[in-house]
């Protein structure tokens, strides 16, 4: 495997703290995506963290040491106090990474002076091969043109530029395009989210087993000699492509929700993710690290032997798989249940073989 593809294997103690911590900072956004895990709105909610609150938060963070914190939305650059914050977290010593909405609120001096702040990375969105796609998914025209003018931006301005895209029925037969668009554009990383159907998503938006089995092929593929880092989101299927015959004595710790990632919402819940809004405790009134460490349901999804879904609870890949736990709580209710997005079948009721079957 690619040395630079991230599919969520780490040597981080997932249990001691979260390698990987987001904030969501507002839920406030110009913009009407499709998928908005949010649901963001064009104003900020009265619930959101206030910059003092917000500054608690920071030194919380700062103190769990994370490899990575990143903030989003909606669209963080709809707080009028995010620079201020920003160089708070630089301050504490937080590598922090930004992942704003493209809006003309996002233009070339924005980048000039998160450039100034040290701003670890900027994360863009790019949903579609062509304008006709993204614009559509986006809820907005001009918004493919602006991002890619934005990317330019970012590389002028010496920042590490990373491309999100989320895989869905609008766009998956375009991916092989993606890959070539995001390859002329200097990126690190591209991060792929496959759909989980939460926020303004729906289970109709989400690919088959069978067709994102193949998607995750060609990922595993295509990583051997990518010009930069791949990465998947609610698709922990893909280390089931690239393990070893004998998974069950792999001794890899591997990323997943509630599991060495951590997602605050911007009224201060504690999330295991954003996909998987099950708040475990408030950062206005818990202790982070603890509610992490403690709380059960981030301790049943640290736990392969917890998973209740029959599929899942069997298969031999569940230390290094597991499942999307936040898309079988948006689908059947169960964070600990079965992936609906796995074509993989441990146990053939039929033939007693392992094999792949539809959900």
């Amino acid at each position: 495997m690619n040395r630079r593809s991230t599919f969520g294997y780490t040597n981080w103690d997932i249990e001691d703290r979260p390698q990987v911590v987001i904030w969501e900072a507002t839920r406030a956004c110009a913009l009407a995506c499709r998928h908005c895990r949010a649901t963001a709105q064009r104003r900020p909610r009265p619930d959101e963290l206030t910059t003092a609150e917000a500054g608690g938060l920071l030194a919380q963070v700062a103190g769990m040491r994370p490899q990575a914190f990143i903030i989003t939305g909606g669209d963080p650059l709809e707080r009028a106090d995010l620079f201020d914050l920003l160089a708070d977290a630089r301050a504490l010593g937080l590598r922090v990474s930004l992942a704003p909405s493209v809006t003309p609120l996002l233009d070339h001096r924005v980048i000039a002076r998160l450039a100034e702040l040290g701003i670890g990375a900027v994360q863009l969105s790019l949903d579609g091969a062509d304008a006709e796609t993204h614009d559509r998914f986006r809820g907005h025209s001009g918004t493919f043109a602006r991002t890619l003018q934005t990317c330019a931006w970012i590389r002028e301005e010496g920042l590490p530029l990373m491309v999100g895209t989320t895989v869905a029925r609008h766009n998956a037969e375009q991916l092989a395009e993606m890959y070539d668009l995001v390859a002329g554009l200097g990126v690190v990383r591209w991060s792929l989210f496959f759909l989980v159907p939460t926020g303004r998503a729906r289970p109709e938006d989400m690919v088959d087993p069978y067709f994102a089995q193949a998607i995750l092929t060609w990922l595993a593929l295509m990583s051997r000699d990518a010009p930069f880092a791949l990465k998947t989101t609610e698709a922990p299927q893909i280390r089931r492509l690239l393990a070893p015959p004998e998974p069950a004595a792999s001794a890899q710790t591997t990323i997943g929700d509630g599991k060495g990632f951590l997602f605050i919402a911007a009224n201060g819940d504690i999330c295991p993710s954003g996909f998987l809004p099950l708040p475990a405790g408030n950062a206005r009134a818990d202790d982070i690290l603890e509610v992490y460490r403690t709380h059960p349901l981030f301790r049943a999804l640290r736990d392969p032997d917890a998973l209740t879904g029959p599929r899942c609870r069997q298969c031999t890949y569940r230390k290094i798989c597991g499942g999307s736990r936040s898309r079988a709580f948006a689908v059947y209710g169960d964070p600990l249940g079965d992936d609906p997005l796995c074509a993989h079948m441990p146990v053939d009721p039929l033939s007693a073989r392992a094999g792949d079957a539809p959900c």
